[in-house]
């Protein structure tokens, strides 16, 4: 058996301190998981069940990468994030066995065109264009939990062009790791490569072409990429 057209690689991100690679199955992205964040997009930060949107696999970009104005948006923004990786599956995990289903942790940005993303909310239509755009997963090489264990607390933050436009701490979190993860797999099953964009904290912000984007998890790591035109 052969396949009848070429398809493309799988995508992998890069692991700290070896040559060996992590492949990437899905990626989900919880939405509004900062009760600041919730408030600045005119939301009730009220605990109330998290949700989910996805993104292509293809769409990571490696930490250091200029990265194409993307196409179709006057209004690109970013939004910084705690990535979490799967390194087990499984359907309705238990919260206090769900960290024993995480490989490790990586610093993201969930890319938004958000003048789509508004206008198809307005309509009533889905938002996928707004978000599951070429290159709108920006994200670092992982750290094994074996060497950052399982960060709870410490500073979440973003600059552009130097000057800081998002700050926070995962202690923030209205859903925390473990209970996001939990919820998702009753949702969904998880699957060994999955990845998880856990929320942004406020300031999220618009983009320009030319500009430089500077990210930071305590522990995790740090990530940078350039918008170019």
């Amino acid at each position: 058996m052969k396949y009848v057209i070429d398809f493309a690689p799988v995508t992998t991100l890069p692991v700290v301190g070896s040559s060996d690679v992590f492949p990437v199955n899905r990626i989900y992205c919880v939405g509004r998981n900062y009760a600041d964040h919730a408030r600045e997009m005119g939301h009730d930060p009220d605990r109330e069940p998290p949700f989910f949107f996805m993104k292509p696999a293809d769409a990571i970009v490696l930490h250091d990468a200029a990265i194409p104005y993307p196409q179709m948006t006057k209004d690109l923004h970013h939004e910084i994030e705690l990535v979490v990786a799967m390194g087990k599956g499984g359907s309705n995990i238990p919260v206090e066995k769900a960290l024993e289903h995480v490989w490790g942790y990586g610093v993201g940005l969930d890319m938004t065109r958000r003048d789509l993303q508004g206008e198809a909310k307005k309509m009533g239509r889905p938002w996928e264009m707004g978000k599951a755009f070429d290159n709108s997963a920006p994200c670092t090489a992982l750290l094994p939990v074996s060497k950052v264990g399982h960060p709870a607390k410490g500073a979440i933050w973003l600059k552009v062009n130097g000057k800081t436009t998002q700050t926070g701490d995962l202690s923030e979190m209205i859903w925390n790791v473990p209970e996001t993860i939990a919820y998702l797999s009753g949702l969904i099953t998880l699957k060994p490569g999955d990845l998880i964009y856990s929320g942004t904290p406020a300031g999220v912000g618009p983009v320009k072409a030319g500009d430089k984007l500077e990210g930071h998890v305590d522990g995790v790591g740090d990530l940078m990429v350039t918008y170019v035109k």
